[in-house]
């Protein structure tokens, strides 16, 4: 069977050269140039399969399926029905206004994810008509001869042509943390797993070593990594806390105030008062009471915190993400490149006797494959050749004219079975005694120093005591570091290349320790987590003692805790595991399927766990955890796609940050939560009880849409920028079930409503009862005033404004100060008074309704002291406890 290339099903079991055949191209030519063409119009670009982008039209009406929006688009149909136009044109800009909010921030977020795409590879190397030409790897098509050497992101999958000593780290999509050795030959003509095709080289792996050419055989959908994508896009996004709760108050708000409008509109024409001054009472109290902005800010107050995590280097995918991030108690994360540097650095040698340490570094620099990079100043290849090159630099020697005086001559790969890898040079002109060849060799010690008889000294050769050499290595080893020999032979002629033959007899040169330093900000950023009541874990597929030392310097473990194993984790069952988890800080030789492992015995534990991620086998994790955090820099797409945050940086710090962000936004939507229904529920309380204490009714629909639109939204929106409230990182997470009203927010917008609305109608009750027309005017002012002495005085949930400081929220202020104007204008200016129905105010009667506005910001500023009082009496109790 055959697929749309016209290959066998297993190409791996072709030779290079039928390959070839089938695909029309000579490897040594390359595709003509008039070939491209036809072959991508007939296969599509080199892209992974993208979900199919949304409509604009999908786009517009997405937010108007809210239920919120549906009951203001009646009361909207309802206010245009009965003659109040101006009603209805203020609800639309309202709806209007979210919808567009939402629109372009899933624009922003389709343009910021596209462009994170182009990190993967976004350029590839190939011969085209005799030629190498450097192309966009979406333009790749079927039959292109790529050049790949160290470094290389592999564009396509790829049936190699041409390999010198490759290997290919494939951890991304099989899983397997050694690099893959690969080469040419065919291989049986049956499946095989991805890991045993050592013939392919497959999209999204990564060159470590060594050389080859390989011919296009699949692109975009068709490779592994598009499959594997595709699979993962299945699976839809999960609900995040914050859209249960706000879905779910949204609806229970609005099922009860319709059920008090369709009462008082009921009970009103019962009583003989007429239907359309019924209707319109009724309208007036619906618009009063849905928090019809609450919507459109929380998009507004979530896009800006999106926008500021951006500033830390992480990309939020998922809106309502950034609030989930506040309840997180477990961060699961890997060790390299994310809490370390992702970049060995030599931490120790020894050399022995009085020899000078440039004949290790040299030795170490030529048995070598590192390559210089010239374009970016540095070294690429496996990290640990480079740092080994590095630091020969460092050491004084210039490895670029060293390997030109001693090029190599022959060499013997490294292999796992053998773990060490030699080459051979010509010797330097030393003497005419030197011998004219030496062959130098490193490796894993334990490979190494057994065949070593000497080590090299002033004095000369002198003998090894392995056993010596060997407590060396196992100290540097116990303090997490990767230890390497280095050794070298004599030869009066060329070596040969039996391996048995080549590495025996050998001097040893010295030992080199090896370590992936801790970022320098992840310990600072474990402390917080630790502080917030936040569990860093390590996951990693190294070895236990190097992820216990990165641990125990960056405090994840703590001094003789131990790191559980992938063998011993894979003999767990799910109730032994869900004890393990309670307590295990570090897990080491973990394959990424164990990962969702984990996830779900800590889920099952009742913790909220953010899991980091890079590969594409991290994508199931990604999806299981309550937030998944891909690396952006050197990271999949699939796993990208599958997570909610993308860290820009691949920086265990930028998640703490982003942690910190989304409990200060969270506690954002409280303050406007707690805004929004106090004044609405001093709005709805005015409305519904005038008419029981024999007064007309004191506010105007046109009253009501200016109060939501104008006084809540932009006091509203400038609460988005306020600053994190002290001690933010010194609280325990948010339960995830927990209500946006918990910690007495409820209870709080029920007495500043009553207040308010007490206040109001004790305004309007005295302008009846001493004949001032002017009471309907103070009603609507009193109750914006209030509302902007409130949303000063809610700014922090304990502090007061007078410790905060007036200038520590300058968009809030101007907020304030701008819809005072705007409130004024309305009251004093001849233009705006017939469409407001407003009377111009006595100073007299401002300053009354500045006075009630003062009372209502003294009682929450006495509600904030007795909860610093309560406080500070309830940690006393636990202290003297």
């Amino acid at each position: 069977m055959a697929n749309e290339s016209g290959l066998p099903q297993e190409p791996h079991a072709l030779s290079a050269g039928d390959v070839a055949r089938h695909l029309r191209v000579q490897p040594d030519v390359g595709l003509a140039a008039d070939e491209i063409d036809a072959r991508l119009l007939r296969h599509g670009p080199n892209r992974l399969p993208e979900t199919t982008p949304r409509s604009w039209l999908q786009r517009v009406l997405d937010p108007f399926r809210d239920f919120m929006i549906m009951v203001l688009l009646a009361a909207a149909v309802l206010s245009g029905f009965i003659g109040d136009i101006a009603d209805t044109v203020a609800i639309a800009v309202i709806v209007l206004l979210n919808a567009v909010i939402a629109i372009v921030q899933e624009w922003r977020a389709d343009r910021a994810m596209q462009a994170l795409r182009q990190l993967a590879a976004p350029r590839a190397r190939v011969l085209r008509d005799g030629r190498m030409a450097v192309v966009e790897t979406s333009q790749l098509v079927l039959g292109d001869v790529v050049l790949l050497e160290a470094g290389d992101m592999i564009p396509a999958d790829l049936r190699l042509h041409h390999v010198a000593q490759l290997r290919v780290d494939e951890s991304a999509l099989t899983g397997e943390s050694v690099s893959a050795q690969k080469h040419a030959a065919p291989l049986p003509p049956h499946a095989l797993p991805l890991g045993d095709q050592a013939n392919m080289a497959f999209k999204g792996t990564l060159v470590t070593h060594g050389r080859a050419t390989g011919i296009v055989i699949a692109t975009g959908a068709t490779t592994q990594l598009g499959q594997i994508a595709a699979l993962v896009r299945a699976a839809g996004p999960r609900s995040t806390p914050l859209q249960l709760r706000l879905a779910a108050f949204g609806k229970r708000l609005s099922l009860v105030v319709l059920a008090i409008c369709a009462l008082i509109f009921a009970v009103g024409v019962l009583r003989g008062e007429p239907w359309l001054l019924m209707a319109l009472t009724a309208v007036s109290l619906a618009v009063a009471a849905i928090p019809e902005a609450l919507p459109a800010v929380v998009t507004v107050l979530l896009a800006l915190g999106a926008r500021a995590m951006v500033r830390v280097h992480a990309l939020v995918r998922r809106l309502p993400a950034v609030e989930t991030l506040g309840s997180v108690t477990v961060i699961c994360s890997d060790k390299t490149g994310t809490l370390t540097l992702n970049r060995m650095r030599v931490k120790a040698w020894r050399t022995w006797g009085d020899l000078p340490a440039q004949q290790l570094w040299r030795a170490a620099a030529l048995c070598n494959d590192a390559v210089p990079d010239t374009a970016a100043a540095a070294w690429r290849g496996d990290p640990t050749e480079t740092a080994l090159v590095e630091q020969a630099g460092a050491e004084g020697i210039d490895v670029v004219a060293l390997r030109a005086r001693q090029p190599r001559a022959g060499e013997i790969p490294f292999d796992a079975e053998r773990k060490r890898m030699t080459t051979w040079h010509a010797a330097a002109d030393d003497g005419a005694n030197a011998p004219p060849w030496i062959a130098m060799t490193k490796g894993a010690p334990e490979s190494v120093l057994p065949r070593c008889t000497h080590v090299l000294t002033r004095r000369g050769a002198e003998p090894l005591h392995v056993h010596e050499a060997l407590d060396f290595a196992r100290s540097l080893a116990a303090q997490g570091m990767r230890v390497l020999a280095v050794a070298q032979r004599d030869w009066h002629e060329q070596p040969r290349a039996e391996a048995d033959a080549v590495e025996r007899d050998m001097t040893l040169l010295g030992l080199v320790g090896l370590l992936d330093p801790p970022r320098p900000e992840a310990k600072q950023a474990v402390a917080e987590c630790l502080a917030a009541g936040i569990i860093p874990v390590m996951i990693t597929g190294d070895h236990p003692a190097t992820a216990l030392a990165i641990a125990r310097e960056l405090g994840i473990a703590a001094e003789g805790a131990k790191a559980l194993g992938g063998a011993e984790l894979a003999a767990m069952d799910a109730a032994a595991l869900r004890d393990a988890v309670a307590h295990v800080r570090v897990y080491a030789r973990m394959d990424p399927a164990q990962k969702i492992r984990i996830v779900a015995a800590l889920q099952a534990n009742g913790e909220f766990v953010a899991m980091t991620g890079d590969g594409v086998n991290d994508a199931p994790a990604l999806r299981a955890a309550d937030i998944g955090v891909a690396m952006g820099a050197g990271g999949t797409d699939v796993a990208r796609e599958a997570a909610s945050l993308v860290l820009l940086d691949d920086n265990f710090a930028t998640i703490v940050a982003a942690v910190r962000e989304g409990r200060r936004i969270f506690d954002n939507i409280r303050k406007f939560v707690r805004f929004n229904m106090s004044g609405n529920a001093g709005a709805v309380l005015i409305l519904f009880l005038a008419p029981f204490v024999g007064l007309p009714i004191p506010l105007l629909p046109i009253h009501i849409l200016w109060f939501n639109m104008v006084i809540d939204g932009l006091p509203g929106l400038a609460l988005a920028t306020e600053p994190a409230e002290r001690g933010v990182m010194q609280r325990p997470p948010r339960p995830p079930g927990e209500s946006v009203f918990a910690h007495g927010l409820w209870q709080h917008a029920l007495w500043v409503g009553l207040l308010i609305g007490g206040l109001c109608l004790g305004v309007q009750a005295w302008a009846a009862a001493v004949g001032n027309p002017h009471g309907q005017t103070m009603v609507f002012t009193v109750l914006t005033l209030a509302q902007m002495a409130h949303v000063m005085a809610i700014r922090s949930e304990r502090e007061s404004l007078f410790t905060l400081g007036l200038r520590s929220n300058l968009p809030l202020l101007g907020a304030v100060s701008l819809t005072l104007a705007l409130q004024l204008g309305v009251v004093y200016l001849p233009l705006l008074q017939p469409v407001f129905h407003t009377l111009p105010l006595a100073p007299g009667e401002l300053a009354a309704c500045l006075g009630c506005a003062l009372l209502v910001f003294a009682a929450v500023e006495v509600e904030k002291a007795w909860r610093r009082r309560a406080g500070r009496a309830m940690h006393a109790a636990i202290g003297a406890a």
